[in-house]
């Protein structure tokens, strides 16, 4: 899913002004994408008409969607909060006012849009708070950064910081709580996506399972009872060697751990695939191995019904895991459940995400953070 970073601007000058950015920041966190700096806010007088002051600031988003969508969500966030754009270019009072700034360091020219604004280098209300979150930013046509396009810019519209700060939605979530958090869930559940999405919006320091280079994976679902034992043990070795590189060493610039697996995932495939006199001897090589290791602090069970686990894993295209039976994704969703009952339950959530589509729609992203993230 390729990542894009938006700056956006925002400001009232009606009614009560933080309230209305705030609502504003709230529905770009709801509707566009998690918002990874938000700028000071500055009190700035009316520029182009008489009016009261107005409240503006920058914020920069990271979003999934493409440009074209972002213009309409934004269109339709404004008419939610009661502004309603006329046809005519005359600035005028507004209850809110959201305006796309950069996307990426593309430049994009439409009858509704232009990216850049064609007019930020000329706006101190713009340029200052958005130099206070991205100075070095390279205007993509200009070739200035955002610096250099405040020391030149011309309006001298008085403009004054004020000492409040907007809330960032994304601090309610309170993930970095948790030191270490597993996202868990069958093949095909969306564990990765969602530990990757958590790990950019939380600074979170990512760990995840390295089963592409396994060269027994293919071949194990050709033949499963050739290749069963020398896969698990190949995955033991793996996960060993990976939790002791990623999990032992401290990162100072990141506020957790997110991992896509629990090593004990190891003993609920190996008691599904192997005989078991096997299994008896994986399971001690198992406890001898990893009698020390960190378990995390959260471990999230995404639970997925069969028919659209099997969806999934078609979607994801990978050639060996095609034929992947229902039976053997309910085999392993049972030893995942009976898992679960063996460990503590207050270290413990299951989210039912059959009904969600997180990598789609951002509110199904969002209700699973809340499901995370409450007490």
């Amino acid at each position: 899913m390729e990542v894009h970073q938006l700056y956006i601007s925002l400001g009232s000058n009606m009614g009560d002004k933080f309230a209305h950015l705030q609502q504003a920041v709230d529905a770009v966190f709801e509707e566009i994408g998690t918002i990874e700096k938000m700028g000071p806010v500055y009190e700035t007088a009316s520029w182009g008409f008489e009016a009261d002051s107005f409240l503006n600031t920058v914020l920069l988003v990271q979003t999934s969607l493409n440009i074209e969508t972002v213009l309409e969500k934004i269109l339709s966030i404004e008419k939610k909060l009661g502004r309603n754009r006329k046809q005519s270019n005359a600035y005028e009072s507004r209850i809110i006012d959201i305006d796309i700034l950069f996307f990426d360091d593309k430049v994009y020219s439409s009858k509704e849009l232009q990216v850049p604004h064609p007019h930020l280098q000329d706006r101190r209300f713009v340029l200052q708070p958005l130099n206070d979150i991205a100075p070095d930013f390279l205007h993509p046509s200009l070739k200035k950064t955002s610096l250099q396009l405040l020391q030149e810019c011309t309006d001298e519209t008085s403009i004054q910081k004020i000492q409040r700060w907007l809330k960032n939605p994304i601090s309610g979530f309170e993930l970095a709580r948790f030191n270490y958090v597993a996202i868990e869930g069958n093949i095909g559940a969306g564990k990765t996506t969602l530990a990757e999405n958590i790990s950019n919006d939380f600074n979170a320091k990512l760990v995840l399972e390295r089963f592409a280079d396994n060269p027994f994976l293919p071949k194990f679902y050709k033949d499963k009872s050739r290749y069963a034992f020398p896969l698990e043990m190949s995955f033991l070795a793996d996960r060993y060697q990976q939790v002791h590189d990623d999990l032992g060493q401290l990162d100072l610039f990141k506020d957790f751990i997110v991992a896509d697996y629990d090593i004990y995932k190891s003993l609920i495939f190996a008691k599904v695939t192997l005989q078991e006199e096997e299994y008896k001897l994986y399971r001690r090589l198992f406890e001898l191995m990893y009698k020390d290791i960190k378990r995390p602090e959260l471990y999230v069970f995404l639970f997925q019904s069969s028919e659209k686990l099997i969806e999934n894993i078609q979607k994801r295209g990978r050639d060996y895991e095609q034929n992947i039976s229902v039976d053997y994704l309910e085999s392993i969703q049972k030893g995942y459940l009976d898992f679960i009952k063996s460990q503590p339950q207050n270290q413990i959530k299951i989210i039912d995400i059959t009904e969600l589509d997180f990598v789609k729609n951002r509110k199904d992203y969002l209700e699973i953070l809340r499901q995370i993230s409450a007490e």
